[in-house]
């Protein structure tokens, strides 16, 4: 091992001096000093999650402050506050980022839509960062070009997902005057300190135990080497400006902000000194979240900032125990998925398990979501169609569908109300969805009255529920269906034969056989021929006698009648 430098004896010793042990090692040429507890870091004491007073939404979700369920509990009625660290924009989306932003969008619309709560969301758009000034260099472009055509692309890929637009997207070059004074309340409160290079970090051993909320930190690594920082735990509100990076001027000197603060500041300058729901990717949990957490309480002198942290597990490719990340080059560009999949598809591939847990990303399991989709789509179609009497069928037994709608409601909303449990929500939905279709079976003869009603009520249910993933592009739709009536006109045209049926000249009987006539053949062919092209297309028509149904499936798929 190389000799420890000076001033990591120096900064050692303050170490020591707070209870803490030292490890060193050396890793590709950089001296890691690893901070290893002399007593139990994580004091419950100091970092007792405290319950918030308020509106109980009756949901229980997982907190990553406490690694436990916990009530969710709202500072105010049926409003949620709910900041989302957003992307930073220097390359493109990939698979990885869709995979948790589509995530906490079905989470916020499982909580405006079921238990009626107005998400009020504001998601940070980082367009200054180390990794943004480096590729500008590499690409000859200047840092703010860069930036906005990469945010730019990125919200045109969270729209291919259906994905909800925040409340607002806050830039942080466009805060850099909040950020100044919001570090200058940190030094002010003695939580910070200003280097002879210019640069301000946070103190962390100014909070003691306090730092530490999300993860215990015995073991964290932490980069001493020429770093002008008094602990390894410290970490950048400001950064000096080093020559031809942006810089903005501030009462240290020229520089631009670190990564956490921007955060802090901008949630803050919306919601103030108490937040209901942060979201982020369980990777941001340290150090990002917890950092946010560190200098947020510090500058707002309070003892809980953020009441609940939710994390979104990480995408995996499947066999691969590696996440899927641009550093790795193992990714597939959001562009580049939906020339296979649709957003649709993405999003039952994400509502098939727990938000928070990971997902493996494969064909098979992309598939599987497809079936599952083709499967939802073809009951709303079909229910449809019996509604509005195209599909003619058997007598159902309504009081057992009405039974299977009532426990269906019941148990899908005590399963979202545990942790958002889409699995068991989807099969819950797909339960009810096979009962429907076992009595929607097509019949020629039909006796007694129609169940209209039930069918409405199951239809209206599944697409409430299921309206994350259920294709309905309305004008398609619509012209879709005059098409087929037109062709359903047609045919009955060409189906019908003279009201006097032709007699046998030898008998006198009347011929039970009736064909349509000669002349009408053509437009039948024609007909049949329209309905085997659209097929093709994803325009499924079903003829049943005089009359036909149809459904709207992702191109090119085969359909299994």
């Amino acid at each position: 091992m190389e000799d420890v430098p000076y001033n990591t004896l120096i900064a050692n010793v303050r170490l020591l001096n707070s209870g803490l042990r030292i490890r060193h090692s050396i890793h590709n040429g950089v001296l890691k000093t690893s901070l290893l507890s002399s007593h139990n870091i994580c004091s419950r004491a100091e970092r007792k999650w405290i319950k918030p007073a308020g509106f109980d939404t009756g949901v229980k979700t997982y907190n990553s402050l406490t690694k436990q369920k916990e009530p969710l509990v709202l500072a105010q009625e049926r409003i949620a506050t709910w900041y989302s660290c957003g992307p930073t924009v220097y390359d493109h989306a990939h698979l990885g980022h869709a995979c948790s932003y589509v995530r906490f969008d079905i989470l916020q619309r499982i909580l405006s839509r079921i238990f009626e709560i107005n998400v009020i969301h504001v998601m940070v758009i980082t367009d200054i960062d180390d990794k943004i000034i480096q590729r500008s260099l590499e690409q000859n472009i200047s840092p703010t070009v860069l930036a906005r055509m990469h945010e730019e692309e990125f919200k045109r890929d969270m729209q291919a997902l259906r994905v909800l637009p925040p409340a607002v997207y806050m830039r942080v070059t466009d805060n850099i005057p909040q950020i100044v004074a919001f570090i200058k309340r940190i030094i002010g409160n003695g939580h910070a300190y200003v280097t002879s290079q210019g640069n301000v970090y946070f103190d962390t051993q100014s909070i003691g135990n306090r730092y530490g909320k999300l993860v215990n930190l015995g073991g964290i690594v932490g980069e001493l080497g020429a770093q002008d920082k008094r602990d390894p735990r410290d970490f950048a509100l400001w950064k000096a400006s080093k020559p031809h990076e942006p810089h903005w001027e501030s009462p240290w000197g020229q520089g631009r902000p670190g990564w956490h603060i921007e955060c802090s500041t901008i949630a803050s300058s919306v919601f103030g000194s108490q937040l209901d729901i942060h979201s982020g990717g369980i990777d941001l949990a340290f150090p990002h979240h917890e950092n946010e957490i560190a200098q947020s309480e510090a500058y707002h002198q309070c003892e809980q900032w953020g009441n609940y942290f939710l994390h979104s597990g990480h995408l995996h490719l499947k066999g691969s125990v590696e996440k899927m990340s641009k550093s790795l080059k193992n990714y597939v560009t959001i562009k580049d998925f939906l020339k296979s999949y649709t957003a649709n598809e993405f999003r039952l591939f994400c509502l098939l398990t727990r938000y928070r847990s990971a997902i493996d990303y494969s064909d098979a399991s992309m598939n599987e979501a497809r079936s599952t989709l083709s499967t939802i789509s073809a009951f709303c179609h079909n229910a449809q169609a019996y509604m509005q009497g195209h599909l003619q069928c058997q007598p159902t037994e309504e009081g057992i569908l009405w039974e299977r709608l009532s426990a269906t409601q019941s148990s899908v909303r005590k399963a979202l109300a545990d942790d958002f449990d889409t699995p068991k929500t989807v099969d819950a939905i797909m339960s009810l969805i096979h009962h429907g279709n076992c009595q929607l079976q097509p019949a020629t003869k039909v006796d007694g009255q129609r169940s209209a009603a039930v069918f409405g009520a199951m239809l209206s249910y599944v697409r409430e529920i299921m309206g994350e993933v259920h294709d309905s592009s309305g004008v398609l739709n619509n012209v879709v269906e005059e098409l087929v009536h037109f062709r359903s006109k047609v045919r009955k045209f060409a189906l019908s034969v003279e009201d006097q049926a032709p007699q046998d000249p030898h008998t006198g009987s009347e011929i039970q056989k009736r064909h349509p006539e000669p002349d009408r053949v053509p437009l039948l062919k024609d007909c049949d021929a329209l309905r085997n092209n659209l097929a093709p297309l994803g325009v499924h028509i079903k003829d049943r006698g005089t009359n036909s149904t149809w459904e709207i499936t992702r191109r090119g798929e085969t359909r299994k009648d």
